[in-house]
């Protein structure tokens, strides 16, 4: 294995990682009644607020931290320090240390997605778009993965080894890491000897653009997996098979997000990354006017098929900001992107929750999602023209 794949597939291990540590307490807790005396379901859960906070607020301190220590270092202490924070989970015998530990957690998280993904184009030379997707496949692994292989273990072996078993493997990635050689792959350093010569104006306005899809996508993103689960329920109801189809979808919806972008990332590499943003962004909104019109069992594909789209647009957005930001300013930049897209996500909870309460169903939180693929649409058309090889690169040799 040459440096450049090693460096990719430890890129990925740590995008599915991250992933599945964020969601080993929403189904660890279910075996941890008696673990905190006094503490229930609600309050242990709540335990781990911080984590998700400083998983998504701690990518803007991360960005800065990357220019001036280094990928690997910053990599290195993601795989240390989450391994350890995971392990002090399971040790953990008050709740004041179980949330401290959980924060922790949410510290070393916060490195991924800013340093990861920068790293990844930076080493993934012609086959950017594939490498994109492929990743993208890996964190969808975790999620899909968290709560399957979570339950599994708790049911085995209690609630304690649900958190300290994935800490012990994530340490055992990063000293796997830390032998590995740090030379940067001659792939990184040609790619920065030859970064397209962008006009400043025009990589401004692409970050702009970027990065407020960021937000729209994060709230569309969230908003249509909180009120999935209720939309079958209110499309579905008196059927006797509703809750099972609940459970086949939120799986479904793993699978199409991840076949949608390995698919968007193989085609990222062999036509205008431009056009198949511009497909991707203008297809959510009528997505989701179909799925606020639809009724019975067509809620099902439409819901899947709005979900692919956002995955795949992820997909293209992170290809297309490794191709218009300088490598030396893409950490920095992955981390406003990250950082956007979290404050996004963040209000989609309360925008589901305030709408249903106030109209009695999803009619009203659709009608405003459907503004919102609308607005990302009227985004994307902002987009630059690329004239340079940044608009597309060749296909790698098969």
């Amino acid at each position: 294995m040459d440096a450049q794949t090693r460096t990719i597939v430890f890129i990925n291990a740590a995008h599915a990682l991250t992933h599945y540590a964020l969601l080993i307490l929403p189904t660890a807790v279910l075996a941890m009644g008696g673990a905190f005396p006094g503490l229930d379901y609600g309050t242990i859960v709540t335990l781990g607020t911080a984590m998700f906070a400083i998983y998504g607020l701690g990518s803007l301190p991360v960005g800065w931290l990357a220019e001036r220590y280094g990928a690997r270092a910053m990599m290195a202490a993601f795989f240390v320090g989450t391994g350890a924070s995971l392990v002090a989970c399971g040790l953990a015998v008050t709740p004041v240390t179980f949330a401290v530990a959980l924060g922790l957690a949410g510290v070393f998280l916060a490195i991924y997605h800013p340093v990861g993904t920068a790293l990844l184009v930076e080493v993934a030379g012609p086959g950017l778009g594939r490498a994109i997707g492929i990743n993208g496949v890996f964190g969808n692994l975790g999620v899909s993965l968290a709560p399957l292989a979570t339950g599994t273990i708790v049911g085995a072996l209690g609630w304690r080894a649900g958190f300290v078993l994935p800490g012990a493997v994530c340490l055992a990635i990063g000293a796997a890491y830390l032998r590995t050689p740090a030379s940067v792959t001659a792939a990184a350093r040609r790619e920065g000897a030859t970064f397209p010569d962008i006009p400043r104006a025009t990589a401004i306005r692409a970050f702009v653009v970027l990065t407020a899809i960021a937000v729209t996508n994060g709230l569309m993103f969230n908003a249509i997996t909180i009120l999935l689960p209720k939309l079958l329920e209110e499309r579905l109801a008196g059927r006797a098979d509703a809750l099972a189809l609940i459970g086949v979808i939120a799986f479904a919806v793993s699978i199409c997000g991840a076949a949608t972008q390995f698919t968007v990332g193989r085609l990222a590499d062999r036509v205008s990354l431009r056009a198949l943003f511009l497909g991707l962004a203008a297809s959510q909104m009528p997505l989701v006017v179909g799925l606020a019109l639809a009724a019975g069992w067509l809620t099902v594909p439409l819901a899947a098929a709005t979900i692919a789209t956002i995955f795949g647009q992820v997909t293209v957005n992170d290809a297309m900001l490794a191709r218009t930001v300088p490598p030396a300013l893409r950490a920095r930049a992955y981390a406003v992107r990250f950082f956007v897209g979290f404050v996004g996500a963040a209000a989609a909870s309360p925008l589901v929750g305030l709408l249903h309460a106030r109209f009695g169903d999803m009619q009203a939180v659709l009608w405003t999602l459907a503004m919102v693929g609308l607005l990302t649409a009227g985004f994307a058309a902002l987009f630059p023209r690329l004239t340079t090889a940044a608009a597309v690169r060749p296909a790698p040799a098969e």
